[in-house]
């Protein structure tokens, strides 16, 4: 399908959905009056105007003018929306959740057995073109639907297929990760506060050391491992450092982090 064929909703309007929309109009993957958003206020709304996207408050008609619709309102707000727009829903119609903790299983028993879903979970780079996601599919979806999910989608960063399973612990690795980051990032910036450097200067080589950093690891492929010992003399700088990292069992402590995200994600489906 062309992109000047395809017509997108979104039913909310939130910060990610609105990372994904600027994702796909920077890409020119779709003209921005294909896209259609809902929201409760034009609190949200504001914002996809001035992008040149059409918008309304009210969810069924978001189902009515659009072909992929994608599904971005908080969790506990879902059940109510699927109530509200499952009439609307066709065979040609393309659902794709956004919401944490909301199961494929879920959404099919909420939506009309012929519904084409897929889920997807973004991370919160999304909305500077440079997220993580994975997403799965449905009973429903085939090839077809995937492949057109990952074409747009990768504007907005890597999007990557996976079992379903997986997304509780992409939760854990990267969407919660990411704060995992901006943590070392604060971290890096005040130790060389601490010794002397201006606050301003150390945040902005800190955040550039962690893309560097990213870079090597995406282009070159090699394992984390091998680049740490690469930067590592004898007796140098670097070993002593990470002698003191590893006294402080930063390696067990973020295993730790990403293990208790995966867990609270997969509880939160429970619930």
């Amino acid at each position: 399908m062309e992109a000047s064929e395809l017509w997108v909703g979104f039913v909310g309007a939130g910060r990610m959905a609105g990372g994904l929309v600027r994702g796909l109009l920077q890409a020119g993957k779709v003209p921005a009056s294909n896209i259609l958003a809902s929201a409760p206020s034009d609190k949200n709304l504001d914002a996809w105007q001035e992008l040149g996207c059409r918008t309304t408050h009210c969810n069924l008609e978001v189902v009515h003018r659009s072909t992929l619709v994608f599904l971005a309102t908080k969790p506990h707000i879902l059940p109510g929306v699927l109530e509200e727009i499952r009439p609307a829903v066709g065979s040609h119609h393309i659902v794709v959740s956004l919401v944490a903790g909301v199961t494929i299983q879920t959404l099919q028993r909420l939506l009309p057995p012929w519904t084409k879903v897929l889920r997807i979970m973004p991370n919160l780079p999304c909305v500077v073109q440079a997220g993580a996601m994975v997403f799965s599919r449905g009973s429903n979806a085939g090839d077809e639907e995937a492949a057109l999910l990952k074409s747009l989608l990768s504007s907005c960063g890597l999007c990557e297929e996976v079992p379903e399973s997986y997304i509780d612990i992409h939760t854990g690795l990267s969407g919660s990760g990411v704060a995992y980051v901006y943590l070392f990032a604060e971290a890096l910036a005040e130790g060389a506060v601490k010794m002397g450097m201006p606050g301003a200067l150390a945040s902005r080589i800190a955040a550039q050391t962690l893309l560097g950093a990213a870079k090597m690891l995406l282009e070159t492929g090699e394992h984390p491992a091998k680049l740490r010992g690469d930067v590592c003399t004898p007796g140098g700088t670097t070993i002593y450092a990470l002698h003191q990292l590893e006294k402080g069992a930063l390696r067990a402590t973020v295993m730790d982090a990403v293990e208790a995200a995966t867990n609270r994600a997969c509880d939160m489906a429970k619930d």
